[in-house]
Order: structure tokens, then C-alpha cells, then sequence
């Protein structure tokens, strides 16, 4: 054997640990090295493997808000500017969409501002991250909507809750100058009560506040509520945001861009957004107003009498294997469908075919962003005759800013100086009573301007909103209906000032919806749950007190459905007041048999009905609340709950003028401290209402 033989024999030997002796050959050796290099190759390929295998399963993640690249990429972007954060909270997209056209706007006007817009939901993944990165911002504009009885909307609420419950940080915002615009309507209660609220905390952290909380009113023009904030907003920007030499001198004017997508004609073999919708199944996926699921309709009947001219729907989704759960007192979104009729009539308006396959994108065929426009209201190609049903609101009367779209694309220039005419600000009082007052939809101004004819890119970007879903009390418990969700729901339908017959979208396809008992190919409808703080007390023996006319009725029935199943279970319930109201108990008393049972049970202590048109003088349930007035006292001061539900322009008003007048009246309290109790219980969530 060869001297580098035995080398290599030695070495086989040291790593192996064994002795082969003197006497080994050179065919040996060879086989020996050729073992050892075999198993050496095979356990590097095998740990090779394993590291692989380790890679895919154990990826390493850096959470967004700590991403590297993001600080890097916001960093560059700074460079000699300055950074405005514009915040949203919005709802049905309307405070999203003048946040991104405020961007525009300051983008367009000041060369120094890095611009960003932030959905408040998104700002950071965890609560403990707000303190942090507001401590980063100098220049802030909050566009924030009020939504219900004084709460924040979906996308706000959890930096809403994080803001106001963090009341010992003391002042630590002083770097921090800020302006807010509220999105409201003054018919409610708690009008703008977000945006006050907002305003006031971070005045009192030591924010700078740049100019007074704007006060939008969507009961009249918001968007000249929005202009007139603007307006007042520039001065303070110039300060900050233009150099000292060109602070004096006169703004460029700017004109805001007409938002819109990218239109795409498709060919029509492919499937449309509806037909991939209903093939999917449901699966084990969250549920939420962006992505709902679809779901059956399995009742529907008629809750008014024959001799009733009004109608009142109770509907039945069925939410058997879905995954969907609810809590008694929760709301159920509805996506419904604008009628064939009103479809067609839009078809005909825009000039297009109804079976025209398109998609719409919000960007260009590169990637870049087309600019200001909102997310696209549906995604893959879709028939115009869909996207009209499902997508769009046709029936509100159309902002200004669609006015103006449509003006761009009228080929008329009488109805094209006409339609600039009532989006401008000396137009504002003709706006107000043509389109506001007179309650003129989309669809009637469209066809008083028949020459306005916007590409469908434009249409469905600047001129027709996105059709929101309608929200609706839950009028079933869980406990009772585990697979099913209770919908009560009167029908919208009368005449409009312009003596159009106006339908309420959702009431309509309510009203004409086909039930799975009556048809195996059945109505059906996308849906989702939004929680609510409308509950039962925790103990079951704690007095309540219910006040519902009408449909508000509905979370009601959930109550005692939830107290009827306790109650069979062996709990102990405390008393229960309903006080219901309707007009006449021969035509519209809903649900009587049922609350009659309920009674009948012990479920219900004692039921309370006012009819508003069966005697002399018209009875309301705060009438029948001041007849009770020691008892409702009785049960409010010894640690009771008040529910109220229904209508709050006029009965949650009514009722809750009628609660102080018992508290001051019953606990012989002055005016101050009956508002500083009616204003205790609320805070300890002992009177609760549920109101639209």
C-alpha cells in the first residue's frame, strides 16, 4: 500500500474510531474511502435537507410595524419635507374619501408636505404601539365620522377606546399640532360626539390645535361643511408648511381632480364576480362588513294584519354551517339588491348594456396609483347589470362632487353649466332645496341632465357611492335560535316631495324575498354580525325595564327569548317591563301572541302597550312611562337597567325627556343633579339605547 494510502487510512480510522490493522490493501483502501465519502455526502444532503425543511416551516417575520424597510422607505420620503398624517375614521367611505381628496389637496399646495394617509384601524397592529408612534407625528388632520348613538365607526373604534380610557398619560402630545373634521348629523343626539370628544383629549394631552373642530352635517351638505373647514385650515398649513419668502403670497389655485378607475371590457365567457360569489362555500373564515357571507333566507311572513296600509317583515337568514355566531342584542348587516327596475333605468341612463363584463381598477396598467379614488366597491370582472344591483346607491341624492362628474361628461353645455352651477357655492341654496330638501336620488338627477353620460371608470368612482349595508337589530337569542338570525323590518315605501314613489332598498328585497320553505332555489343575501354593548344584565335576577314601539321591538324579542330559555333552565329572573307602542291592535300590534306567551310565562312582569290611533288622543310609550313613574323610579334607583330602541329623531328624544322628568319628579332632584344621574347611568351602562 502506498504511502498516501496509509494516510488515508489513518484518517479513516481517526474519524471512524476503529483499527484496520497493518495488512490492508490498496483495493481496500478504496473501498473504504469510497464508503466514507459516500456516507459523509449522504449526511451532509440529509442535514442539507433538514435546514430547508426548518427554513419553510419557521419563516422569520418582521411585523410590519417594525419592518425595516417601511422606516427606511418613510425616512427617504421625508427627506427635507415635512410629514402630514391624515387619519380616517369613517363608515360608509364618505370621511375616507375626503381624507384622500384632502391629500390631493395638500399635495397640490404645498411642495414641502410628505403626504400619508392612515385608516385608524390600521395605524398600528397592537394598543400598546398608539403612544409610540403618535409621539413620532408633528402635523395631524383626523377626518373621524359619529356613528349610531354617539359611537365611533368600525374602523375607529379601537383607537377610540385606547384614546379615552388612557386617562393618566398627562401632557405628552406638545409636539403634536392637529385639526379635526367631524362627519355627523345634527338630527341625533350625540351629534359629532367623536370628533368633540377627539378634539378635547388632545387639547388636554398638549396638542396644538390649529383650528376649531369642524362640524360636518350630512343632514344638510356636508361637503360645504368641509369646504368652510378648509377654508380656515390653509392659513395655519401656510405657517407651517411654506417657506417664510412665499408665506404672503397668493396660493396657486387648485381644482380637484375628478376621481376614477381603470375600466377593463371583458370577454363575456368569463365568470363574473356574482357567479365565483355563490360558488364559494363557507368556510371557517371571519365574517365583517368587508367580507360577508352569504346566506339563505329560510322564513319570511307578514307581521301586520290584512286590514294594516303599511307592512312589517319578519325574516329568518339561516346560518346553519357558516360559522357565524351572534350574542342576543347584536346588529346583522345586510347587503341587499336594488330592484330590476331600478337597475334597468340606470342601464338605460348610462347608455349601456346591462350584460356589458368589466372590471374597474385603481390603478394604471403599470401598478402606479391613479390617484384619490377609494378602494374599487368590487373586485374581477362583473356585468353592469351586477355591479348596478349589488354595488351601487342609486336612490340618495348625489353630492356635489358627482355633480360636478357629471357636468365634465354632459354633452349639452346648458345642462353641463347647470350642473357646475348647483355644485358651486352660489348655487349652495338652490343644492339645498333642488336635490336635499326635495330628496332627489342619483337616478332623478341623471335624468333631468340626459346628456350626462360618464364612462363607467368615472361613474362608479366619482358619481354613485357604494351601495353600504343596512343594519338591523337582531330579533332572536342564540339560546332560542342557535342556527337561524331574526330579522324584524318595516317597509320603507311613500311618496317623495318630488311624488316619486320611493322603496327602501333593503325593505323592498325584504318584502320580495322568496323563502327556502316555499322554494328550494330561495332568496338569499350576503350578511355579517356587528357586535353592540346592547346586552342583558350579567345577573339574570337584576330589574330591567324595555322600551320599544314598533320595530324597536326587535331586540326585545331577542331579550325575552334569552330570559324565557333561563328561566326554563331553573335561573331566578327579576321583574321585566316592556312598554311597547303601535298604532291600532287590530292592524300593526307585531309579535302579540308571542309577547302574550311571554307574559303568560313570567318572563315578562308586566306588558305595557300604547295605541296611537285607537282612542280620542294619540298615546305614545312615554305616556305610558309617566303612569309608571314610581316604578320605573323604584327600579332605576335600586340598581336596575333602562333599554330604549327605535326611532332617535323623535322617540328616543321623547323618552329620554320623559326619564328626567320621572328621575327629577320621583327623587326630588334639581335640574343639575337629575342630568348628572341620567348622565351616571349611562356611564355605568345602565341605560342603554339601541336607535337609528
Amino acid at each position: 500500500m502506498s504511502s498516501g494510502g496509509s494516510d488515508l487510512v489513518r484518517f479513516v480510522e481517526s474519524v471512524l474510531g476503529v483499527s484496520f490493522g497493518d495488512s490492508v490493501s490498496d483495493s481496500v483502501v478504496v473501498i473504504i474511502t469510497t464508503s466514507f465519502a459516500v456516507v459523509f455526502g449522504l449526511v451532509l444532503f440529509i442535514s442539507k435537507r433538514s435546514s430547508d425543511r426548518s427554513k419553510v416551516v419557521k419563516p422569520l417575520v418582521v411585523p410590519r410595524s417594525l419592518s425595516v424597510k417601511d422606516e427606511e422607505d418613510e425616512s427617504e420620503a421625508l427627506a427635507g419635507k415635512t410629514k402630514v398624517t391624515i387619519f380616517y375614521g369613517t363608515q360608509t367611505g364618505t370621511a375616507e374619501g375626503f381624507a384622500k381628496a384632502l391629500a390631493e389637496e395638500v399635495k397640490a399646495r404645498y411642495e414641502k408636505a410628505a403626504v400619508k394617509v392612515v385608516d385608524l384601524d390600521d395605524y398600528a397592529v397592537e394598543d400598546d404601539q398608539y403612544e409610540e408612534k403618535l409621539k413620532k407625528e408633528t402635523l395631524a388632520l383626523f377626518m373621524v365620522a359619529t356613528y349610531g348613538d354617539g359611537e365611533p365607526t368600525d374602523n375607529s373604534a379601537r383607537f377610540y377606546k385606547w384614546f379615552t380610557e388612557g386617562n393618566e398619560r398627562g401632557i405628552w402630545l406638545q409636539q403634536l399640532s392637529y385639526g379635526i373634521f367631524g362627519l355627523g348629523n345634527r338630527q341625533y343626539e350625540h351629534f359629532n360626539k367623536i370628533a368633540k370628544e377627539l378634539d378635547d383629549l388632545l387639547c388636554e394631552q398638549g396638542g396644538k390645535r390649529l383650528v376649531p373642530v369642524g362640524l360636518g352635517d350630512d343632514d344638510q351638505c356636508i361637503e360645504d361643511d368641509f369646504s368652510a373647514w378648509k377654508e380656515l385650515l390653509w392659513p395655519e398649513l401656510d405657517q407651517l408648511l411654506r417657506d417664510e419668502d412665499d408665506v404672503n403670497s397668493p396660493s396657486t389655485p387648485y381644482t380637484a381632480a375628478i376621481p376614477e378607475y381603470r375600466s377593463v371590457i371583458h370577454d363575456p365567457s368569463i365568470a363574473s364576480v356574482k357567479d365565483k360569489f355563490s360558488n364559494l362555500a363557507n368556510g371557517n373564515v371571519s365574517f365583517d362588513v368587508h367580507h360577508p357571507c352569504r346566506v339563505d333566507v329560510a322564513v319570511q311572513k307578514e307581521l301586520h294584519k290584512a286590514e294594516s296600509d303599511r307592512s312589517c317583515i319578519h325574516l329568518e337568514f339561516d346560518i346553519t354551517g357558516t360559522g357565524i355566531i351572534y350574542e342576543t342584542g347584536d346588529h346583522v348587516g345586510v347587503y341587499a339588491e336594488n330592484s330590476n327596475e331600478i337597475v334597468e333605468e340606470a342601464g338605460k341612463l348610462l347608455g349601456q348594456p346591462l350584460d356589458l363584463l368589466f372590471s374597474i381598477h385603481a390603478d394604471n396598467e403599470d401598478g402606479t396609483a391613479i390617484g384619490s379614488s377609494l378602494p374599487p366597491p368590487f373586485l374581477g370582472p362583473c356585468t353592469l347589470h351586477t355591479a348596478l344591483a349589488c354595488y351601487t346607491d342609486l336612490l340618495s341624492p348625489p353630492k356635489k362632487a358627482a355633480l360636478l362628474a357629471l357636468a365634465a361628461h354632459a354633452r349639452e353645455p346648458s345642462e353641463a353649466e347647470r350642473l357646475r352651477y348647483l355644485s358651486s357655492q352660489q348655487g349652495k341654496d338652490e343644492y339645498s332645496q333642488w336635490v336635499i330638501a326635495s330628496q332627489r336620488s342619483l337616478l332623478e338627477v341623471m335624468a333631468e341632465f340626459p346628456s350626462a353620460k360618464p364612462p363607467l371608470g368615472i361613474f362608479f368612482a366619482a358619481v354613485a357611492p357604494r351601495l353600504q349595508p343596512r343594519y338591523y337589530s337582531i330579533s332572536s337569542s342564540p339560546r332560542y335560535a342557535p342556527n337561524r338570525v331574526h330579522v324584524t323590518c318595516a317597509l320603507v315605501y311613500g311618496p317623495s316631495p318630488t311624488g316619486r314613489i320611493h322603496k327602501g332598498v333593503c325593505s323592498t328585497w325584504m318584502k320580495n324575498a322568496v323563502p327556502l320553505e316555499k322554494r328550494h332555489d330561495c332568496s338569499w343575501a350576503p350578511i355579517f354580525i356587528r357586535t353592540s354593548n346592547f346586552k342583558l344584565p350579567a345577573n339574570p335576577s337584576t330589574p330591567i325595564i324595555m322600551v320599544g314601539p314598533g320595530t324597536g321591538l326587535a331586540p326585545f324579542r331577542g331579550f325575552l327569548q334569552e330570559r324565557m330559555a333561563l328561566k326554563e333552565d331553573g335561573t331566578q329572573l327579576g321583574p321585566a317591563l316592556l312598554f311597547f307602542g303601535c298604532r291600532n291592535r287590530q292592524m300593526d300590534f307585531i309579535y302579540e301572541d308571542e309577547l302574550n306567551n311571554f307574559v303568560a310565562q313570567g318572563v315578562i312582569s308586566e306588558l305595557l302597550v300604547a295605541f296611537s290611533r285607537e282612542g280620542p288622543q294619540k298615546e305614545y310609550v312615554q305616556h305610558k312611562m309617566v303612569d309608571k313613574a314610581a316604578e320605573i323610579w323604584s327600579i332605576i334607583s335600586q340598581g336596575g337597567y333602562l333599554y330604549v330602541c327605535g326611532d332617535a329623531k323623535g322617540m328616543a328624544r321623547d323618552v329620554h325627556r320623559t326619564l328626567h322628568t320621572i328621575v327629577q319628579e320621583q327623587g326630588g332632584l334639581d335640574s343639575s343633579k337629575t342630568e348628572s344621574m341620567v348622565k351616571k347611568l349611562q356611564m355605568e351602562g345602565r341605560y342603554l339605547r339601541d336607535v337609528w
